[in-house]
């Protein structure tokens, strides 16, 4: 096991460097003047040519790569003399559009990402491994057709035609809910939840139908292995026997789904933080794309790879505690 860790570990970080090295290569040598990109389209030539110095882009390009590498892990200063400004630990980037460190931007921005990632996660997979469950142990029956054409008719719902519904049909019809505006959880609990419930179910419906086939097809799969037989035939109850036996074993294709999608959206979900208004890291990464400011955008990108990474890390070393039949 520890062995199996090291080499987990040691993949990760070389994918995260990979990652880097491409989103630097993309952001930093391919446009034709990324100082012209960051400093804005009303920048001066003096302004210019002080980012130009800031960024590092009078370096040559090996150690311009290294600066932003170790700036990631030491923090690092941006230019010299007066103007010189530093950027924290980690420094991701800054973003002359707004004066402010990216990483300090991204902070800012993590907990309404990360609250609407968690609430939405237990939703849709409350919603999904039920349905799909449900429909495995019913395989062939009215419940299982009837759960399997729903799942398939939310999954060709768009998530952005969901929130709008949900918004006309939840607020401004039947004013059950207020308009969402992000309450942070410390401030008041109840509040928090109620103006993230929308944005949870938008985004819970779209994943829920995609995890209750998934789930139906592992089980399925799962209830057909000799080792269920022999838990029957020793007389377990069943509902140990579908728990125990059948749903762990079951569950390592959902897990590394579950991964997957968890850590995609605690970097922001772009189109469900635009429509409910929601200030997390997806709206600032809609925003920066609007502005053409690369180093949010590139911080963004860096910050999504790292949770992707990191939640497939994490579901690597969960399949042994899932699925008993796992040994590193």
């Amino acid at each position: 096991m520890t062995l199996y860790l090291i080499r987990r570990l040691g993949g990760a970080a070389g994918v995260l460097l990979a990652v880097c090295a491409i989103t630097f290569t993309i952001f930093y040598l391919l446009p034709a003047d990324p100082a012209a990109a960051a400093c804005g389209k009303t920048c001066t030539p003096e302004r210019q040519a002080l980012v130009r110095h800031m960024m590092g882009l009078d370096q040559p390009v090996w150690r311009q790569f290294t600066d932003y590498l170790t700036g990631i892990f030491t923090g690092r200063d941006l230019g010299s003399g007066p103007h010189a400004l530093h950027c924290g630990f980690p420094c991701l980037g800054y973003s002359y559009e707004n004066s402010l460190p990216v990483w300090n931007q991204l902070t800012d921005r993590m907990p309404v990402s990360a609250s609407l990632a968690a609430g939405a996660a237990v939703l849709w997979l409350a919603i999904g491994l039920g349905a799909g469950v449900t429909a495995a142990l019913r395989k062939g029956t009215l419940t299982d057709r009837g759960l399997m054409v729903g799942a398939v008719a939310t999954a060709s719902l768009p998530v952005y035609f969901t929130a709008v519904m949900l918004i006309w049909g939840v607020v401004r019809i039947a004013g059950i809910l207020p308009y969402p505006s992000y309450v942070p959880l410390t401030d008041d609990p109840p509040h928090w939840a109620s103006n993230l419930l929308l944005p949870w179910i938008a985004l819970a419906l779209l994943y829920a139908a995609m995890y209750a086939r998934q789930s139906r097809s592992s089980m399925i799969e799962a209830m057909t292995h000799a080792y269920i037989r022999t838990a029957r035939a020793k007389g377990l109850p069943e509902h140990t026997v579908i728990v125990k036996h059948g749903l762990r074993s079951g569950m390592t294709p959902v897990l590394t789904l579950f991964g997957m999608d968890l850590g995609g959206l605690l970097a922001g979900a772009v189109i469900t933080e635009s429509i409910f208004g929601l200030p997390g890291v997806g709206q600032l990464f809609y925003d920066a794309l609007r502005r053409s400011d690369q180093p949010v955008i590139l911080g963004v990108t860096l910050l999504a790879a790292f949770f992707i990474v990191g939640a497939n890390l994490v579901v690597d070393l969960l399949y042994a505690v899932i699925d008993p039949r796992v040994r590193y």
